[in-house]
């Protein structure tokens, strides 16, 4: 059973994302926060194996609670429930430890699916979250276009460098698998996928999952 933290200061959110997850039967909300604040306090009581937190919160907002949890309770995965009109605030996310951007409006298939990859130590990107998040690193107007035309030339160049079965691994660790599901994807042993993702990682310069799964993205690797 996965357990989940559920932080999101509108009480009918909260209830609707707490249902979707019911519905899975492999997931328990096991504790429910109004606020940031709140957020980091349960965490430090509960331990969940997630923490869902909305990125605008009073007291103290998603992104910073995230910070907060990661820091003070290492073993939680953090995701963070977004909308459309919060690209910016994704790469203080990414650098704060979120392994997870779920879309407050997707589908809830996304929802389960997500809080199941970053449970099992995966990083998750709803496709249409991750085509928001490339276009927001790259900025807007003419001048952003050209900026993501030119990540995605440099990320198809990088993915060129790794090995054919790397950049399988990097496919799938974009989709959001984690390293079991990889495993049984490919049919391989965990220990062999834990060092492809390490080698993928280091070869390409980044420091984690998502970042991976961005570089996934922009490559071309996983459909958006």
């Amino acid at each position: 059973m996965i357990r989940v933290l559920l932080a999101d200061d509108e009480a009918m959110v909260r209830a609707g994302v707490r249902a979707i997850l019911a519905s899975d039967g492999g997931t328990e909300v096991v504790a429910e926060a109004g606020d940031g604040r709140e957020a980091v306090e349960l965490a430090r009581a509960h331990r969940p194996d997630v923490a869902l937190l909305d990125v605008r919160m009073p007291r103290l907002d998603g992104l910073a609670a995230a910070e907060q949890i990661v820091q003070a309770v290492p073993g939680t995965a953090v995701a963070m429930l977004t909308t459309f009109s919060e690209q910016d605030y994704v790469a203080r996310a990414l650098g704060g430890g979120a392994t997870g951007f779920l879309l407050k409006s997707g589908d809830p298939y996304e929802l389960i699916a997500g809080v199941r990859a970053v449970a099992g130590g995966g990083a998750f990107l709803s496709p249409k979250v991750a085509r928001y998040v490339i276009d927001g690193l790259a900025g807007g107007g003419e001048a952003g276009g050209a900026r993501r035309l030119a990540r995605e030339a440099a990320a198809r160049a990088r993915v060129q460098e790794l090995s054919p079965r790397e950049r399988e691994v990097l496919g799938l660790v974009g989709a959001g698998l984690s390293n079991p599901e990889i495993a049984a994807r490919l049919h391989l042993v965990e220990g062999t996928v834990k060092a492809y993702v390490s080698a993928v990682l280091d070869r390409l310069g980044v420091r984690n999952r998502v970042q991976a799964a961005i570089v996934a993205y922009e490559a071309g690797l996983v459909e958006s």
